[in-house]
């Protein structure tokens, strides 16, 4: 037994020091690393690369400092350890931010540290991720600009291939992170950076949010000033006012086989003429209008291609005809419909472009004169157009334009001599008229002066009369002594006052409502020729309204009021400039500006030399409108009166104007007679060949007016061609007193057929933000930079071509579609209602009024081309005018 005992080994019972303690303190790193432990070197450094990461976990700086401080844990430090994940130090310490916000401070400044000992700051690990990466997205700023300062790379990349912008950004900048993504932006920029790939997504990606947006706003207050119904917008957030761009549009515009497809059946539509009336009723009838949609154009284009080059005549005839007399139906069912309006003012245009473009089609439809039917009822919807634009118009013009008083302060103490002083207190107040909804704010700018400025400074100067030769300016001072008479005193205004009035009418509500409209225009793709046409009639109709309520009403007929309505016009035709559109547009007003520079200084005329020298400037209006103004002319108190000399010279020239007036007369009416009668012999006379079916005849020699304005149309498309070479057909000359509002100026076309399909380019609401900016300039500055330009359209010639499945719905009906592209849910009564066209369809559902001032238009549906169709019988005859189509 005890040898046994004796020969056991003998057991260690010393206990080992702990070389990973869980919460390390300096005095326990101290005792370990003193040497009356004896731990190996091996051991030691174990120890320290472990405190060190524990050290950088938790942030704690003053373990930290120890560590680098003590002599014996010097040697065995190691500032590039990383652990199994790659990760250094600093990237160990930046990712314990925001773990324990009250130790982020002390945190930080272990990271400056691990810096200022020589920690590696782009060091990676196995993502790629170096301190940078973690920093953007846990760090604050100011560690981020340490990093930078120190030279962390801001284009330093993962394994992905992100810069720490990329992954603060990413797709959407992240929150909280604002200031970290300038810091990385601008410290990427000085060194020569311009944009990165997610930068630029995201870009792109906020500037599509905020266009789509200010699309909605847009879509909203066009609606609701236009009263167009919402639908007509579409139900996608699509991007109504990207510039699509249009590849190749110069070479498509001149290959021949675009317009001309080959006559093979990829490019038809095959129908049998039974189903025309279906065809008619789901094409044309029951057609929701959409924005930009031209599927009816496309539709009756390939089906009239498949009537001319397989079938005959007579089903080409039958198919025009008849989809003509089902347009013109379904616009004089929706007259009072904008958006109905608009879609098939460009979709006939558009059908009118594929017809004529196409030489397969050109010799029949000349023949059958497709193209004239088609012009014909273009040109009716058009004039529905232009009454809507009359109609809303005359509601505003007398309030907007007419009385409306830009400088009210100087005007409110002129005094005429016929008026009771004393009575004016109670005459002074008068009913507030609420002006209708405005396009004010559109984008936050507006086409003309913000609301309000109007009340205090105005948008341009008084029109000034004309000076005579050898006239002194002292002739025209009792002009200068009303303004300068009695001013009142400037109210002081009590904001916030509970009972406020709302604004009066003003010209910028007239802005507001064309801006609009032209918008609504543009954004339609209405060819650029058609909406000139528009607005130069609208403007021609404006300015006969003005200058005869002027002339007729004899509250207007002073030179206060003439300085007054001049301001309210300037506004229109800085409108018309602020829209790109040609000034010859504003040349309407011209004997509107004569005759208020008549009546600013009429009652300044007393030498016969002046008289004579101020008439030859009047070149716009004639003795009598001259007269008339002299006759009911309001006089100021104190303002000087016309010579008796000159007042009967006046009334010498209106003598002779009159019989001059009969003259030209009788010449008109001879002329007309000898044409009716020319007419009348053309129609009796036998047809040279009895077998043809269609005899063509001599073409009358055309009007130099009308060929003159068919160049100027032209013109607009010219590339190299200024559109203020522009001018609108000179309207008849006015042979009485007061002008012709009824006139319609004649439609031209472009030549081109080509240049139908043409769409604008620019579009209002980069024009409206540029108005917003044009008033701080001056006049000179304003024409010069952006009139003096061609006209902005583009050919969208491929696109406008292009044809979806989905038309096969229209032509063929729901059942059909079915088998083509998706299941549809059929209405059993959908195949079992009657054809549209019956004789009831065509009976008059009670006369329309309207005003005598208004563009004059066709009351009824077009019975004299129908085929088949009964008459109404006992049907009020109305006057038919309309506009001139040349051939």
């Amino acid at each position: 037994m005890a040898s046994s005992s004796s020969s056991a080994p003998q057991v260690n019972i010393t206990v080992e020091p702990d070389l990973q303690p869980i919460y390390p303190t300096p005095a326990q790193l101290a005792h370990l690393l003193s040497p009356n432990v004896g731990l190996s070197p091996n051991q030691k450094a174990d120890l320290v690369s472990h405190c060190l990461t524990r050290t950088c976990v938790f942030g704690d700086f003053s373990l930290l400092s120890y560590i680098l401080s003590e002599p014996q844990a010097q040697p065995h430090i190691d500032l590039g350890k990383q652990d199994e994940d790659g990760l250094g130090l600093l990237s160990v310490t930046i990712l314990g931010f925001g773990l324990d916000s009250e130790r982020d401070v002390e945190r930080e400044e272990c990271v400056r540290l691990l810096i200022a000992e020589g920690a590696d700051v782009n060091q990676p690990d196995i993502a790629g991720w170096a301190a940078l990466h973690h920093a953007a997205l846990l760090a604050p700023p100011t560690l981020v600009s340490h990093l930078l300062t120190r030279g962390s790379s801001p284009f330093a990349v993962t394994r992905r291939n992100l810069t720490a912008l990329d992954i603060v950004t990413a797709h959407s900048p992240l929150p909280g992170r604002e200031d970290v993504r300038l810091l990385l932006e601008e410290a990427m920029r000085e060194k020569g950076w311009t944009g990165g790939r997610v930068e630029e997504k995201r870009r792109l990606q906020e500037q599509l949010e905020q266009r789509i947006q200010s699309q909605r706003i847009l879509r909203d207050r066009l609606t609701k000033i236009l009263d167009v119904d919402y639908r007509w917008w579409g139900d996608s957030e699509s991007d109504i006012d990207s510039d699509d761009a249009v590849e190749n549009e110069e070479e498509d515009a001149l290959r021949q086989d675009i317009f001309t497809p080959p006559p093979d059946y990829t490019s038809m539509l095959v129908f049998s003429p039974h189903a025309l009336p279906n065809i008619f009723q789901s094409l044309i009838v029951d057609f929701r209008p959409s924005l930009r949609n031209t599927e009816p154009a496309n539709a009756l284009y390939m089906l009239a291609r498949f009537a001319s080059l397989h079938c005959g005549e007579d089903w080409l005839e039958d198919l025009v005809m008849g989809a003509s007399d089902a347009i013109e139906d379904t616009f004089f069912d929706h007259g009072e419909d904008l958006a109905c309006l608009v879609f098939w003012l460009h979709n006939l245009t558009i059908w009118l472009h594929l017809m004529r473009c196409d030489e397969a089609l050109k010799e029949t439809c000349e023949m059958l004169g497709s193209y004239s039917v088609i012009e014909e009822i273009l040109n009716s919807v058009f004039v529905f157009i232009i009454r809507f634009a009359e109609r809303r118009i005359d509601q505003m013009l007398d309030g907007s334009l007419l009385d409306y008083t830009p400088l009210s302060s100087e005007f409110d103490a002129v005094q005429f001599e016929s008026e009771w002083s004393f009575l004016r207190s109670f005459g002074a107040s008068k009913k507030k008229v609420v002006p209708p909804p405005t396009l004010n704010n559109l984008n936050s700018t507006s086409p003309t002066l913000k609301n309000g400025a109007a009340s205090s400074t105005p948008s341009a100067t008084p029109t000034r009369p004309a000076t005579p030769p050898n006239t002194a300016t002292g002739k025209f001072a009792t002009l200068r002594n009303t303004f300068g008479r009695g001013r009142p005193p400037a109210s002081v205004s009590l904001g916030g006052s509970l009972n406020e009035s709302p604004p009066a009418p003003s010209p910028q509500d007239v802005t507001s409502f064309m801006t609009a409209l032209h918008t609504f225009l543009s954004l339609a793709n209405v060819n650029p020729a058609l909406t000139t046409q528009l607005w130069s009639q609208v403007m021609y109709w404006a300015a006969c309204e003005i200058f005869n309520r002027v002339l007729t009403r004899k509250k207007y007929l002073c030179r206060s009021r003439a300085v007054q309505i001049s301001m309210n016009i300037s506004v229109i035709e800085e409108w018309i400039d602020n829209m790109d559109l040609p000034n010859g547009i504003g040349a309407h007003f011209a004997p509107v500006k004569d005759l208020l520079n008549w009546l600013q200084c009429l009652s300044s005329i007393n030498e016969f030399s002046n008289l004579i020298a101020t008439i030859q400037t009047m070149r716009h209006i004639n003795p009598l409108q001259m007269r008339r103004a002299v006759r009911d002319y309001k006089y100021e108190v104190n303002e000087g009166r016309m010579t008796e000399e000159c007042v009967q010279y006046l009334a010498q020239l209106q003598k002779d104007w009159e019989r001059h007036r009969v003259k030209l007369g009788v010449e008109a009416l001879r002329k007309e007679i000898s044409e009716r009668d020319h007419e009348r012999e053309d129609e009796g006379s036998p047809p040279l060949n009895s077998g043809a079916s269609f005899v063509e005849s001599i073409p009358p020699s055309p009007n130099p007016e009308d060929l003159k304005a068919q160049r100027n149309i032209d013109l607009l498309f010219d590339r190299e061609s200024e559109k203020t070479s522009w001018e609108p057909p000179s309207p008849p000359e006015a042979l009485g007193e007061l002008l012709d509002s009824r006139h319609m100026l004649p439609l031209f076309l472009p030549s081109d057929p080509r240049f139908l399909g043409a769409v604008p380019v620019t579009q209002p609401l980069q024009n409206s933000k540029r108005a917003s900016d044009s008033s701080a300039l001056s006049p000179n500055k304003r024409n010069s930079s952006h009139v003096r330009a061609t006209m902005s359209w583009k050919l969208p010639t491929r696109k406008l071509r292009e044809v979806e499945i989905r038309t096969l719905q229209w032509i063929d009906g729901a059942p059909s579609a079915a088998r083509w592209y998706r299941s549809i849910e059929v209405d059993e009564d959908e195949e079992d209602k009657p054809p549209p066209y019956s004789p009831a369809d065509s009976e008059a559902e009670g006369e329309l009024k309207v005003a005598t001032h208004f563009t004059p238009l066709t009351r009824s549906r077009s019975t004299a081309r129908s085929k088949g169709r009964a008459s109404v019988a006992g049907s009020p005859m109305v006057e038919i005018s309309h506009f001139r189509l040349p051939s």
